[in-house]
């Protein structure tokens, strides 16, 4: 008698209609702006200096972010955590006003390596917080990670202050993706790389959601792992950060709302999460070009906004579950 295993698909119609949808989308952001690239001559070469790197620039970052998420829900096995909600992103500002401390001028290069090292220091702090500290409730974890990141933005805005480096500052709060061009976000594909390896490194991604002890049983080096996944979180942090700016909640909305619809096959769910962190941020970026036409508002405004209320709601459903 022969057992048929029934496999996951990926390639369904829904998934289909939601590559569809992004294509869509990408295309939609490209010809849309203040600036009108039809009834102008340098329109075409507009296109490409200043729209399809944008648009490029919008699908990385939703990818990046979406994917950090859905890691570091994985690794604390908590479904309110992000890089917003542990204060790694706080991080990263912190090691960009660093940089601007120890270099007068410093590169992208240099600005982007400081945010990552910090990233990752900062996401071994909260780690360890959670493993010194009882938990009683999920809700505990994201307000741990809320307040360290208090505290950081807090150390960030007090050096901004006196090194008169405010405006700095205030330009990395904005996540904005209005001065994107070519040859200022080529960084960003090196999230394609990190992506990569998440999707390699799925499956004991998951099992390491299971715990440290059936982690360790299964013949796991949890460690390892954890560092692993943490550094990849870092890059994917570092580089949003260095080069678009704080983009807040996009990491807890997207794979919560996939693994509402589609439970928590990590496998095939990266997909999904990938996808939907792309249209996500290319319909608030679509928005935050429109509202206000021809100004723009940051889409960390637009990003804030939706995820503070998608934040709340799923604090409210899990207090109701009694999780």
């Amino acid at each position: 008698m022969k057992i048929r295993v029934k496999k996951n698909k990926i390639l369904t119609q829904p998934f289909i209609l939601t590559i569809i949808l992004t294509i869509a989308l990408g295309i939609l952001s490209v010809f849309t702006g203040a600036y009108d690239i039809s009834g102008n001559e340098d329109g075409l070469r507009m296109i490409f200096i200043t729209r399809i790197p944008r648009t490029i620039s919008l699908m990385l970052t939703g990818l990046a972010m979406s994917m950090s998420g859905i890691v570091m829900q994985l690794l604390t096995q908590n479904k309110f955590v992000e890089p917003t909600t542990t204060g790694t992103i706080e991080w990263a500002g912190l090691g960009i006003i660093v940089s601007f401390l120890i270099f007068k001028a410093p590169s992208l290069t240099m600005r982007m390596s400081f945010a990552i090292i910090f990233s990752f220091f900062g996401s071994m702090v909260f780690f360890l917080f959670l493993r010194k500290i009882k938990l009683k409730s999920s809700l505990i974890v994201p307000i741990i990670g809320i307040m360290l990141g208090a505290v950081v933005s807090s150390i960030s805005t007090f050096l901004s202050l006196v090194f008169k480096m405010s405006q700095s500052l205030e330009i990395w709060f904005q996540g904005s993706f209005s001065s994107v061009e070519r040859g200022r976000y080529e960084y960003l594909y090196l999230i394609i790389l990190v992506s990569i390896l998440i999707f390699i490194l799925a499956d004991r991604l998951t099992i390491i959601g299971l715990g440290e002890d059936i982690s360790k049983n299964l013949g796991l080096n949890y460690e390892l792992l954890l560092l692993i996944g943490t550094s990849l979180v870092s890059l994917c942090v570092g580089i949003v950060s260095s080069v678009i700016g704080n983009l807040p909640f996009l990491g807890l909305v997207v794979p919560n709302l996939v693994s509402t619809f589609r439970g928590d096959d990590l496998k095939t769910n990266l997909w999904w999460v990938a996808l939907i962190g792309m249209i996500t941020i290319c319909l608030a970026d679509i928005i935050s070009r429109t509202i206000i036409m021809p100004f723009e508002v940051p889409v960390s405004l637009i990003l804030g906004t939706f995820g503070s209320f998608v934040f709340i709601v799923l604090i409210l459903y899990k207090r109701r579950k009694n999780v």
